[in-house]
């Protein structure tokens, strides 16, 4: 796992093995990407959602953040680390999850409409 300073970043790969050993993985994309395809057992609160429902996330413990590329998640992240959680970021999100052996459930395979 990569410290970088207070933010912890974590690959794909090292992601998979810690999400299947327990660790919690929180998704913060939007539900039409969670529609098309989500990693089994994660915990779906997208970014603009955070500031509601940010008291069902452990403080005591780990926790994976993944987005589709790792943009979002490594803002999510910041504002977790400032107020004091330990949120890990899954550099490369979803598409580096798929491409590293992480299994991946749903399948609505169109974007939304506008």
């Amino acid at each position: 796992m990569a410290d970088e300073g207070v933010l912890k970043q974590v690959t794909a790969g090292e992601a998979v093995e810690l999400a299947n050993a327990g660790t919690l993985l929180v998704d913060v994309r939007e539900q039409w990407e969670w529609d098309r395809g989500h990693a089994p057992n994660a915990l779906h609160l997208p970014m603009g959602a955070l500031g509601d429902r940010v008291d069902e996330l452990p403080h005591d413990a780990d926790m994976l953040i993944i987005c589709h590329s790792g943009a979002r998640s490594l803002t999510v992240v910041t504002a977790l680390a400032d107020a004091g959680y330990r949120a890990i970021n899954v550099l490369g999100g979803m598409t580096a999850w798929e491409r590293s052996g992480g299994s991946v459930m749903g399948t609505a395979p169109q974007s939304p409409s506008a």
